[in-house]
């Protein structure tokens, strides 16, 4: 007999719908039943892809004796990580909170019957191990946690209590330092600590692509002609390749390897990790004109079109375990990477330009209705989550992508609107929000799973300050910068696209103005350009090109190759 959870659009909490325990999706019908009944609450976090969701799905909720004990004495919450992110980066801090370290899917986090969290674990085996509470399994677990609440257990509401205000407790960054242009050499020296010289890369197992460190290494290589940011890039593009991140056999870029060679891929596949993959691999083609870069890119985005996409739109996953070959859920987001990725390829080859602006009409036409963004949806429901910052950040960014090869003027009136809506709902004083509803958390600016939002957003105020010559989103995004520029300065490593955008006010921007036209007859030999900080207005009607800096323009030239050498004359 189905759960609650039958009724939900969710793949995720579908693939729980058969379980034993008797779950609730995340609703106030469920707190106010653990509340009533004074049980605690068990929350459980996870996504449709992922190896040990299925694992612990497989063992614990699946097996009736744990469920008996979910379903006497608990009151137990479903949720999709990619459906509600909101949710899920609370309770990745309080794990981080409560474990001193990062967290991961599964996340299992037990609260009082009051929703005030005092117990967080990942994946839970079903049997203990050894008789600390760290080696406990979830039978022994649970049974533990429901005497404790039975007896009103002093401490332990104590710790939750403390733990809750710690939560609600935020420390704004010390005090603000200039932005400087040796940030960057901070940056690159904590990189060079991380990397892997034989293997590329920036870790030990598991290994993460770690796609915005290699480009923001790529941007000081542009910047600075730097030979050992060039030999981390090239280096880790290769042996992500014939390591095994990239499934020769079916295509696409594997999460990650569990080896520190590469060799052993997890196997699932994110559309966000391919997104960001084929545009590197992509821009890294552009600069250094190697054609394996291209090859890959160009197969990258293949996969994504033939084995990811239905009716121009996205899907979000692969399973790792192939049991369920597709997670049909579009989301802004992830979706607006992707489409970012066919633009920047468009500009090497026209067909993917093509198959850009088509995603690009699905997708707003899907998650933008009377005048509101949507975060997700499957295809062909109706969304109903509304969007967070990632979706406004990334969307906006792929619609500056667009006009800067398009010259379409609407792609630029959507993206405006989109940052202003997302500065009047997260933006404060330097600080943004992730969200705004029910659940209001903090925007992180380190780049973790993927891009941090509040660096994208930061990237799309500049281009916007640039392209609509207007100096308040460009005061939004110093503004941010500031705000943060003491972490900035200490531990650039976790912060690469952050440290960016630094790099980007530090050195300052260039927008090239040149007819529609002419746009579009030289539009690869522009996206080739060495300089990383340039956008492109076709706002004059002859076939020069005029190179402007962000109040003034400076030089005309007919030559394209001119333009690089007349760009970095200029500082």
């Amino acid at each position: 007999m189905s759960n609650r959870l039958e009724k939900e659009d969710s793949p995720y909490l579908q693939q729980h719908k058969e379980n034993p325990v008797d779950w609730y999706p995340w609703s106030d019908e469920a707190f106010k039943k653990a509340q009533n009944e004074n049980k605690a609450i068990f929350i459980s976090i996870g996504y449709s892809t992922c190896h040990w969701c299925h694992v612990m799905g497989e063992r614990v909720f699946e097996n009736q004796e744990c469920a008996d004990i979910l379903n006497e004495s608990f009151v137990c919450i479903k949720v999709d990580r990619e459906e509600r992110p909101d949710i899920d980066i609370h309770y990745q801090e309080v794990h981080e909170l409560l474990n001193r370290r990062a967290g991961g899917w599964p996340t299992s986090i037990f609260c009082t019957p009051q929703n005030k969290p005092f117990f967080a674990r990942t994946y839970i085996a079903p049997e203990s191990t050894q008789d600390s509470i760290e080696g406990m399994g979830f039978i022994d677990l649970t049974k533990l946690i429901s005497q404790k609440i039975q007896q009103n257990d002093e401490r332990l509401f104590k710790n939750a209590d403390e733990i809750e205000s710690f939560l609600n407790h935020y420390e704004h960054p010390k005090e603000a330092t200039v932005l400087k242009e040796d940030f960057y050499k901070d940056f690159l020296h904590q990189v060079k600590n991380n990397y892997d010289t034989k293997f590329g890369g920036f870790s030990i197992a598991p290994k993460f692509p770690q796609v915005n460190t290699l480009n923001t290494l790529l941007v000081i290589d542009k910047l600075y002609d730097d030979k050992s940011a060039r030999a981390m890039i090239k280096n880790t593009l290769k042996n992500m390749i014939v390591g095994g991140l990239w499934d020769e056999k079916d295509g696409g870029f594997c999460r990650y390897a569990m080896d520190e060679q590469w060799r052993e891929p997890h196997h699932e596949k994110m559309l966000y990790d391919n997104a960001l993959l084929c545009e590197l691999y992509a821009k890294a083609y552009l600069f250094y004109k190697d054609e394996f870069y291209l090859d890959i890119a160009k197969k990258t985005a293949d996969f994504c079109l033939k084995q990811m996409s239905e009716k121009n739109l996205f899907y979000s996953a692969r399973d790792a375990d192939k049991k369920n070959l597709f997670d049909k859920k579009i989301q802004t987001s992830w979706s607006s990477m992707m489409i970012n990725a066919l633009f920047t390829l468009g500009s090497i080859d026209s067909k993917y330009n093509k198959m850009a602006i088509d995603s690009l009409a699905s997708l707003l036409k899907t998650m933008y209705i009377n005048d509101k963004l949507y975060h997700t949806t499957l295809i062909h429901k109706t969304p109903k989550i509304e969007a967070f910052l990632e979706d406004y950040a990334y969307l906006s960014k792929a619609l500056i992508t667009a006009y800067n090869f398009t010259a379409k003027d609407i792609y630029l009136i959507h993206a405006q609107k989109f940052v202003n809506t997302a500065l009047e709902r997260f933006y404060k004083l330097g600080k943004w929000n992730f969200s705004d509803g029910e659940f209001e958390t903090i925007a992180e600016i380190s780049d973790n799973t993927y891009t941090s939002s509040v660096a994208i957003i930061v990237e799309s105020l500049f281009s916007l300050g640039l392209l609509l010559e207007d100096e308040k989103y460009t005061h939004f995004a110093f503004k941010t910068l500031e705000y943060n520029s003491y972490e900035l300065g200490r531990r650039g490593v976790i912060y690469p696209k952050m440290i960016e955008q630094v790099l980007r006010y530090v050195k300052g921007n260039r927008v090239i103005k040149t007819s529609k036209d002419n746009l579009n007859k030289n539009i690869y030999k522009l996206a080739s350009l060495k300089y990383p900080f340039i956008s492109f207005k076709s706002d004059i009607t002859d076939a020069k090109f005029m190179i402007c800096g962000e109040k003034s323009c400076f030089a005309n030239t007919k030559d394209i190759d001119n333009i690089d050498k007349l760009i970095f004359n200029s500082f």
